[in-house]
């Protein structure tokens, strides 16, 4: 089957955050959802479980964590239990509840800046200390600074854990094996838990490799929480379902008592129905997804570099998410959004929301019909050369 990603889907008056919080005639290229449908399979196994008509309380079933566990094991090769998920409401709250399960209050959370803006407010309120490993750009592709790394552990605040995106949001790099296993190693050295999101793990460009730091060794996984979803690769994230992966039985035991004592666990119906049917039969759709991403990537930077060359381009190797450089335009972030939402209709992830690091860039969301990013690339050049 052929799926149609250049067929326009108005998505005004439908209680989308990135749509009906947009005032006027902009073009909303920020929050990381996508502007395609999902797949034909995910929407008819939801209307057939909603003409039942019956919406009582309904526990993840056998076939959900099948289904979980065949495409961890067919698109990455992971071979997990079902004795190792937690099924949670998304990533994001079960970043909060893994804060709170394995650190207490004034312990140092190490996060990647820039990054994607609720690690830090997910550490701070609950009182934790934000420690700042920020990643280094070498030659426009960002490292970890494995160096400034270790040394947050001789001076830096009480460290109980980390916190990885992986693939990264906004920088959009996907991790390789002796980068996740170098970092490991050194958590594991110093005694620091791996909070691993990989949200965008299906979301990887032609030529790389997700790899979840948690399959590198059995040792690894043992210091290892994994947040995994389907959200982010069927565009599911209203339906409120990721599956948590811990190996280590003391990590497993510590994070599901904290999903009992305030009893944040589990998804709704729909969230269960389509994610089991995104994973047993989304695979081809989520093939023309990357192949059509990739083709409005190339389109992106094509179009920049004829027209405003002064744009760096940061480049994508996995995520939908591309993490622009505007620092050659010689204005503040803070500027640049405001021209770019008032004077050329576009609403683009300012930079600074990412932490350091993260001033002077714009992040834009690609995952929209090409004629959509045709007309907010014309608008910003419009505006800008």
């Amino acid at each position: 089957m052929e799926y149609d990603f250049d067929r326009i889907i108005d998505r005004h008056n439908t209680g989308s955050l990135k749509w009906d919080s947009s005032k006027g005639d902009v073009l909303p290229l920020w929050v990381a959802d996508m502007d395609f449908a999902s797949p034909r399979e995910v929407i008819d196994a939801m209307v057939e479980r909603a003409e039942h008509g019956i919406f009582g309380y309904t526990p993840m079933t056998p076939s959900y964590y099948d289904s979980v566990i065949g495409w961890m094991k067919k698109r990455h090769g992971w071979e997990i239990q079902r004795k190792w998920i937690i099924p949670t409401p998304g990533v994001v709250p079960a970043l909060g509840l893994a804060v709170l399960a394995y650190t207490q209050p004034g312990d140092g959370i190490i996060i990647q800046t820039p990054v994607y803006h609720l690690f830090a407010p997910i550490i701070r309120n609950n009182g934790r200390q934000i420690v700042e490993n920020r990643l280094k750009p070498v030659r426009g592709r960002y490292e970890m600074d494995f160096e400034q790394l270790e040394k947050l552990f001789i001076f830096g605040a009480r460290i109980r854990m980390m916190i990885l995106c992986s693939p990264h949001n906004p920088v959009g790099r996907v991790w390789e094996s002796d980068e996740l296993m170098r970092l490991a190693r050194i958590c594991k050295k110093h005694e620091v838990l791996i909070v691993s999101d990989e949200i965008h793990s299906d979301i990887v460009m032609e030529g790389y490799q997700h790899r979840p730091i948690a399959q590198l060794s059995p040792e690894i996984a043992d210091n290892v929480v994994t947040c995994t979803s389907a959200s982010k690769t069927f565009n599911l994230a209203g339906l409120e379902c990721s599956n948590i992966i811990i190996s280590n039985r003391k990590l497993f035991n510590q994070f599901n008592n904290i999903t009992e004592n305030i009893w944040i666990k589990g998804s709704n119906i729909f969230g269960m129905v389509a994610t089991e049917a995104a994973y047993r039969y989304g695979e081809a759709w989520l093939e023309q997804l990357l192949a059509y991403i990739k083709k409005n990537y190339d389109f992106l930077v094509s179009y920049l570099n004829e027209h405003i060359p002064r744009i760096g381009i940061t480049p994508l190797e996995g995520t939908y998410l591309v993490w622009l450089d505007f620092r050659g335009l010689g204005m503040p972030s803070s500027e640049i959004k405001e021209i770019l939402r008032k004077k050329a209709g576009v609403l683009l992830e300012d930079g600074a929301v990412f932490g350091d690091g993260g001033e002077g860039f714009q992040r834009i969301n690609i995952a929209c019909p090409q004629s959509i990013l045709e007309e907010a690339l014309s608008r910003i050049a419009e505006v800008l050369t």
